[in-house]
């Protein structure tokens, strides 16, 4: 395990993570150099009158790329932050909420909500999906029970099966929906960030920012729920109802990012393992940069999916997944030497 200091890492974070927006903002169907780029975001708050390049530019910038970027950047935080909950309070380092079943619950009360009403950008989306996650972390509790003390691979075998269970819900509904919707619901499913308007960033925004400073105000009871129920209870926690409270916003981050983005797995194992390698994810910090570093990894997912393949859009899940699985591989090749 590799520890740097802490400014060392700070400062190349943020340094990428301007390069990387600006690179979201270049690359695309449409080559936009950086200068161009920068004369258009000066444009922007400049009163005179702009050349007819810049303005055509400035209208691909801030009314397509720029509001994809950031909601890029919030879902990387989310999935980031959401999996660090759950890999903390069920204390299993394989824990995402792709694989507990919670973003697939998510995917489901989102698809059953389309069908009924017919209106993918409907108000009542959100609270489907969030209503399918807690229906999802509800069973995996069931389920599991308190053999997660003994046992925290029970969990991730109860989230797998759940997670299987609603997809082929997912899917029968699917087969009885009108054809033309069945494609973009399927594109939609696996990941898209084609949606993203300044208009609907702010609730993505609000959940994330409070979720993210719930748990910056709870990061000791965090730390303590590392060294075991019995530990946690005898520093004071109610390790229960802590618990539930995490999973609670594990599930609004997760159905929130779903209803807005569609699924998009493995981001929350990956980021956190990656931080962890560098610096200690108990303190403020640590919660900080897992958020900082997973925004910064979905933009880049973002550009991969509009430049792998030409004239088309490539789903952001299809993506994280392919990585996600090398990696989660990876970590039970070793987690088995290890051990």
């Amino acid at each position: 395990m590799l520890k740097m200091n802490q400014s060392l890492v700070l400062f190349i974070t943020v340094t990428f993570g301007v390069i990387s927006f600006i690179a979201a903002l270049s690359i695309g169907a449409a080559d936009i150099s950086f200068n161009n780029v920068f004369s258009s975001l000066l444009a922007s708050f400049a009163a005179d009158s702009s050349p007819r390049d810049v303005i055509f530019f400035e209208r691909i910038i801030w009314e397509l790329r720029m509001p994809r970027a950031i909601l890029a950047f919030l879902a990387g935080c989310g999935l980031a932050v959401s999996g660090l909950i759950l890999q903390t309070v069920t204390r299993n380092p394989l824990a995402d909420p792709y694989l507990f079943g919670i973003s697939s619950g998510a995917s489901l009360g989102v698809v059953i909500s389309i069908v009924l009403l017919g209106n993918t950008m409907s108000l009542v989306t959100p609270v489907a999906a969030f209503a399918g996650s807690l229906v999802a972390m509800l069973l995996l509790l069931m389920i599991a029970g308190r053999r997660q003390s003994q046992q925290v691979e029970s969990m991730l075998l109860a989230g797998v099966a759940l997670s299987f269970l609603f997809s082929s819900f997912t899917s029968l509904l699917l087969y009885h929906t009108d054809p033309q919707a069945v494609t973009a619901v399927l594109f939609w499913t696996m990941g898209s960030f084609s949606r993203a308007q300044w208009g609907n960033l702010w609730f993505p925004a609000v959940v994330i920012i409070s979720c993210v400073v719930v748990m910056l105000a709870y990061r000791r009871q965090l730390n303590a729920m590392l060294l075991g129920d019995e530990s946690a209870t005898t520093l004071g926690i109610n390790v229960n109802r802590f618990r539930l409270v995490m999973l609670f916003l594990s599930s609004l981050i997760t159905a929130t990012l779903v209803s807005m983005c569609g699924g998009i797995g493995f981001v929350g194992l990956m980021i956190p393992h990656i931080v962890r390698f560098f610096v200690s994810q108990g303190t403020i910090f640590g919660i900080m940069l897992t958020a900082l570093v997973g925004g910064i990894f979905m933009v880049w997912v973002d550009v991969l999916s509009r430049i792998v393949l030409e004239n088309q859009e490539l789903p952001v899940g299809v993506i994280t997944s392919a990585i996600g699985s090398i990696f989660f591989l990876s970590l039970l090749y070793f987690r088995k030497n290890k051990a």
